[in-house]
């Protein structure tokens, strides 16, 4: 039999990038080898959702995988980021030669679909979709019953009440969307940081910080890799059944 095509996973830190890598896993289309994330470099954090750089990186050691940094200045534009991401695809390749597929975990925009892959295709790469198309409602209860555990990490509050961010993504969550928020957050309304799920080999002790206004519009709660924190400062640790892989 011949061996499976590997491929990269763009890693958010986020519960679609997290149900995209079970999905591919379980398909077993292609080996996933590797994450990207791109980290704003004057933050140390993942460039939208905010995600530490170092939580970012216990997710990839719970997901067996290595992650690749793709550094981003403050204020990168289009241009920036595609020669950052070629840059990173490069390295990529040279470490896992003939490589030349990255999976992303977009679900409903065709125009970022449409730019992703024009920019894959300019640097001879495919770019995979294993969850677009899919009803964000129902995957949004898939993931729950699946076993991952995420909380909100960041709100757009144009969007969404600054309330939210903080909370865990979870059935009780859903329930209180308003009706013009997508249940995946797939128009921007809110990020999030995944702690646990069948994607994991065990959970992530996450601590919860403050929750604090960035650009005069985002609340974004801040989370960190806890360790010997009393429960009540943490994400549930309780272990969640498992998911077939």
């Amino acid at each position: 039999m011949a061996p499976r095509p590997v491929a990269l996973l763009a890693w958010s830190g986020g519960k679609d990038a997290a149900w995209a890598l079970q999905a591919l896993r379980q398909r077993g289309e292609v080996d996933v080898v590797g994450l990207l994330s791109t980290i704003s470099a004057g933050e140390e954090r993942a460039s939208l959702q905010h995600v530490r750089a170092d939580v970012l990186h216990a997710q990839a050691a719970a997901t067996r995988l290595p992650l690749l940094e793709m550094r981003i200045p403050d204020g990168c534009d289009n241009a920036c980021y595609a020669a950052a991401f070629a840059a990173t695809l490069a390295e990529a390749r040279a470490r896992w030669p003939g490589i030349t597929r990255i999976a992303f975990g977009d679900l409903l925009l065709a125009d970022i679909r449409g730019w992703r892959e024009a920019l894959c295709a300019r640097l001879g790469w495919s770019a995979l979709f294993p969850l677009f198309g899919a009803d964000s409602a129902a995957l949004a209860r898939d993931m729950l019953a699946g076993g991952l555990r995420a909380q909100l990490c960041c709100v757009d509050t144009t969007q969404l009440d600054a309330a939210f961010s903080g909370r865990d993504f979870d059935a009780d969550l859903l329930d209180t969307l308003p009706a013009a928020v997508d249940p995946c957050g797939e128009n921007g309304e809110f990020h999030t940081c995944v702690s646990d799920g069948p994607m994991f080999t065990a959970p992530l002790q996450l601590v919860r910080g403050a929750t604090a206004l960035r650009d005069g519009r985002f609340a974004v709660t801040d989370y960190t890799v806890g360790v010997g924190r009393r429960q009540s400062d943490t994400t549930d640790q309780r272990r969640t059944p498992r998911a077939a892989m």
